[in-house]
């Protein structure tokens, strides 16, 4: 139900121009005192992203996502397959201009303000003086920013949600068509991650392609057109939510209160635990809540009748052997 708020205007899947697609790629890094040992990072991906999308790479730590970002960025070279963004090899200079890039950690200069950083940012991408200005000012009104403190509180003084927005503003600085995220919701609090959500969902609605690379699966769910589940460096599945968990129009809810007898006409599948019924809806959804107040019970949860992205993702982790800590 969640995700459904937040669909895009802007996204078609019907209408895919493809702005990032990968064949077979892989990546082996080489460890050891002789440098004779092999991790496999990254095997054999293949996807494609569409313009206009939020494209969700999930995976626990350690999966591969960062090496397939940074792989597309041209950060780190791929040992096998190809890639291209905007029909052109990765690493191409033309298409960088086009980038913007939020690192997991970002790593700012302590004795810049805000400001100044932007200003310094600007500069690499030649953006004009006059217009310098005009950008930083709109990108630290996005990412919540005042404007004094921007200009005269150093960026060691910042907290951790303070320094993410500032490396939001610093990935947007040239207007760029695509937006490279890498955890962008790592290490922040409940406030930080609703501002950095904002962020993400307006950028969407400008018609931005967003790569959000993240293992917080309620971010994902709520933000993303398509998805893809990434493992020991291998890609398991992708699609979207409703090709990955099914479209039923059915709803499962929990109430407190009430009795069997009372629930039974508008709820099958009845089963008791901690003074709570749950079960699936036999009515639509308002009808239902209008009868609760005349069996003296509430409404504890409602959602529709189908596993959840977290649910989906320890099936599909399990199905392949690969051990889930409870």
């Amino acid at each position: 139900m969640a995700f459904s708020a937040y669909s895009s205007t802007n996204y078609s899947p019907g209408d895919c121009v493809p702005v990032v697609q990968t064949w077979n790629l892989g990546k082996i890094y080489r460890t050891g005192f002789w440098m004779n040992q092999k991790i496999e990072s990254l095997k054999n991906c293949s996807l494609s992203i569409c313009r206009g999308e939020t494209f969700g790479l999930l995976g626990p730590n350690g999966a591969g996502k960062t090496t397939l970002l940074k792989t597309l960025l041209g950060i780190t070279r791929p040992t096998t397959g190809r890639a291209l963004i905007f029909g052109k090899s990765i690493g191409d200079r033309t298409v960088k201009q086009k980038i913007g890039y939020l690192p997991e950690n970002a790593y700012l200069y302590d004795f810049l303000t805000a400001w100044e950083f932007l200003e310094f940012i600007a500069g690499l991408f030649q953006i004009p003086h006059g217009k310098q200005h005009k950008r930083i000012t709109e990108l630290l009104d996005l990412v919540g920013l005042a404007r004094s403190t921007a200009r005269k509180k150093k960026l060691k003084q910042y907290s951790k949600g303070m320094l993410q927005r500032v490396g939001m503003a610093q990935a947007l600085i040239n207007d760029p068509e695509i937006v490279f995220l890498d955890e962008p919701m790592s290490g922040l609090d409940p406030m930080g991650r609703y501002r950095m959500r904002e962020i993400v969902l307006s950028l969407k609605q400008e018609g931005k392609t967003i790569f959000f690379n993240s293992h917080i699966l309620s971010d994902i769910e709520q933000i993303c057109d398509r998805i893809a589940f990434l493992a020991l460096g291998e890609l398991i599945c992708q699609g979207s939510l409703d090709e990955l968990l099914g479209t039923s129009d059915a709803y499962q809810a929990t109430v407190a209160g009430g009795n069997s007898e009372s629930l039974a006409p508008w709820m099958t599948n009845l089963t008791e635990e901690n003074n709570r019924w749950h079960g699936q809806l036999k009515v639509e959804p308002n009808r239902f809540m209008t009868h609760l107040d005349d069996v003296e019970a509430k409404l504890v949860s409602l959602k529709l009748a189908r596993p959840s992205l977290e649910e989906f993702f320890m099936e599909q982790l399990r199905a392949r052997g690969i051990e889930v800590s409870r």
